[in-house]
C-alpha cells in the first residue's frame, strides 16, 4: 500500500484539488464523478449511478447535486494545466461537439447547431447546446488527448470572438503556470475563420494552424510605390490555392517520410494576406486591415491503409510569431483528429451526453466532471492491471487505452480512497402534500442566429 501511495501521489493530489473545485454539494458531486469511473459497464443512466458503491448517497442526490452544486471552473482549469502530462508538445486541438437536445422544449438557450449524427430536415444540424474543448495533444501512436478546457458556446454568442477569448484564456493560463517561452500551437479544422483567428491572436505569443479550402485566394505585398500618381495598391499578385500557375517558388520546402502516409512534401509560402471585404466582423472597419500569414501546402504519398478514399489537397493558414515550423505543423494537424477518439470515448463510455439536464448550467458542470474523470484515468496510466477481454492482446499498463484503463479503476479507487466524506443519513422528508400541483414550466423556443 506505501508503494501504491507513492507511485499514485500525483493521482491522489489531483483528486484532493478537485475535491476542493467542487462546492457547495462537493461531496455528491466527487462521488459522481467516481461512480462514472467505476461503473463496469458504459454510463447509458444515470440514475443508475447511485447504485456504484462508490456512490454512497440516495439516487435523488444524483440532479440535485447537478442542480444545487457548484464548480469552481476557475480553479479547475488552472488545476488540469498543473498536472498537464509531461514530455507532450505545446500542441492544442480545438473542437466544438453538439450534447443534442432535439425535444426538451422546457431547456433555455439551444441552438441549431452542426451535427453528423443528427439531420433537421436535408441539413446535418440539431436542437441542443455546444461545447468548445481544447485538447493538448501528443505525438504516440494511441487515442489519449488531456483535455484543458471546456466551454459552452451560447447561440447568441460570435463563435470567432467566444473562440479567440477561449483561447487567450488559456495562453494566459499556461503563462501563468509554464512562463512565457514557449509558443503553443492551436490546431483548428476547417470551419473556424482563420483570418479572424490570427487577427485577435496577434497580441500574445501564440500560433494558430487552421485548415482553409483549397478555393481561397490571397495576395502578396505590393512592390515599393515609383511616385506615379493615384493611391498606391493594397494587394500585390495573385495566389489562388486552386490555380498552380499563381504559385510562385516556395519560402522553404520540407521532405518526411511517415508509416502512415509514406512520403510527405511540405511547402510553405510567408508574408501572404486575404483581401478583406467591409462587411461581417470588418464592416465598421476604415480602412480595411492587412493581416499577414503564412500558407501551407501538405502532400502525401498515400492515405492511410491504402484507402480508395480520393487524396484531397491540405492546405494551411499559419499565423503567429515568427515563422512556422513545417515539420511540427504538419504532424501537429494530423494529430488534430485524436481530439474526434476522445469525444467518442466520452460520450459513448463516460455518457457525457446522456443526461436529460434541463438547464445549460447543468450540463456545464457534468461536463466539468466528465473532463475531470478523463483526467484520472490518464494519470491512472501505468497504475491499473490490464483486465483484457480474452480476444484481446495483452498490453505494458503504460500502454493502456482509456477503456482498458477504466476497467481496473475500481480496483485502484478501492486502495487509495476517496476525499469526499461520508454522507450524514437522516429520516427521509414527508415529501411532496398530497393534492399540490406544480404550474407547467416555461417553454423555450429554439435560438436561431441570422446567417
Amino acid at each position: 500500500m506505501g508503494h501504491l501511495d507513492e507511485t499514485a501521489a500525483e493521482l491522489i493530489d489531483f483528486r484532493q484539488s478537485l475535491h476542493q473545485c467542487l462546492n457547495p454539494w462537493g461531496d455528491a458531486l466527487f462521488e459522481l464523478c467516481d461512480a462514472v469511473l467505476c461503473s463496469p459497464h458504459r454510463v447509458d443512466s444515470v440514475p443508475a449511478l447511485s447504485l456504484e458503491p462508490e456512490f454512497r448517497r440516495s439516487h435523488g442526490s444524483l440532479y440535485k447535486a447537478l442542480e444545487r452544486g457548484e464548480v469552481n471552473e476557475e480553479q479547475l482549469r488552472r488545476l488540469l494545466i498543473n498536472y498537464g502530462p509531461e514530455g507532450w508538445p505545446p500542441v492544442f486541438a480545438l473542437d466544438a461537439s453538439t450534447w443534442a437536445r432535439r425535444d426538451a422544449e422546457t431547456s433555455p438557450e439551444r441552438g441549431f447547431h452542426y451535427s453528423a449524427s443528427h439531420h433537421s430536415g436535408s441539413k446535418p444540424i440539431v436542437p441542443g447546446w455546444s461545447f468548445q474543448w481544447i485538447s493538448q495533444l501528443n505525438w504516440a501512436h494511441d487515442s489519449w488527448i488531456a483535455p484543458m478546457d471546456a466551454r459552452r458556446i451560447k447561440p447568441t454568442e460570435n463563435a470567432t470572438d467566444a473562440t479567440i477569448s477561449q483561447v487567450l484564456r488559456l495562453v494566459k493560463a499556461l503563462e501563468e503556470s509554464n512562463g512565457a517561452g514557449v509558443s503553443p500551437l492551436f490546431v483548428l479544422d476547417a470551419g473556424y475563420d482563420p483570418i479572424a483567428i490570427g487577427d485577435g491572436l496577434s497580441k500574445v505569443n501564440a500560433q494558430a494552424l487552421v485548415r482553409i479550402s483549397s478555393k481561397r485566394v490571397f495576395h502578396f505585398d505590393p512592390a515599393p510605390p515609383t511616385g506615379g500618381r493615384g493611391r498606391p495598391p493594397r494587394h500585390g499578385a495573385r495566389f489562388a490555392l486552386s490555380d498552380p500557375e499563381t504559385w510562385t517558388t516556395p519560402d522553404a520546402e520540407l521532405d518526411s517520410l511517415d508509416p502512415r502516409y509514406g512520403g510527405v512534401n511540405v511547402r510553405v509560402w510567408h508574408g501572404l494576406h486575404p483581401q478583406l471585404m467591409a462587411r461581417g466582423r470588418w464592416g465598421k472597419s476604415s480602412p480595411l486591415p492587412i493581416i499577414r500569414g503564412s500558407v501551407i501546402l501538405v502532400d502525401v504519398e498515400h492515405l492511410p491503409k491504402r484507402s480508395t478514399a480520393v487524396k484531397k489537397t491540405l492546405w494551411l493558414w499559419w499565423s503567429g510569431p515568427g515563422e512556422p515550423d513545417l515539420d511540427l505543423c504538419w504532424r501537429a494537424y494530423l494529430r488534430r483528429f485524436d481530439i474526434e477518439h476522445g469525444f467518442r470515448f466520452v460520450k459513448n463510455t463516460l455518457g457525457w451526453t446522456t443526461p436529460a439536464l434541463r438547464t445549460p448550467e447543468q450540463a456545464q458542470r457534468w461536463t466539468w466532471l466528465v473532463v475531470a474523470a478523463y483526467t484520472q484515468l490518464r494519470l491512472a496510466r501505468g497504475l491499473v492491471e490490464d483486465m483484457r477481454l480474452p480476444w484481446e492482446r495483452r498490453r505494458s499498463p503504460s500502454r493502456l487505452s482509456p477503456v482498458r484503463v477504466r476497467r481496473g479503476f475500481p480496483r485502484l479507487r478501492a486502495q487509495i480512497g476517496t476525499p469526499a466524506h461520508p454522507p450524514k443519513f437522516h429520516k427521509p422528508g414527508p415529501g411532496r402534500p398530497k393534492g399540490t400541483q406544480k404550474p407547467p414550466r416555461t417553454r423555450y423556443p429554439v435560438v436561431k442566429k441570422a446567417a
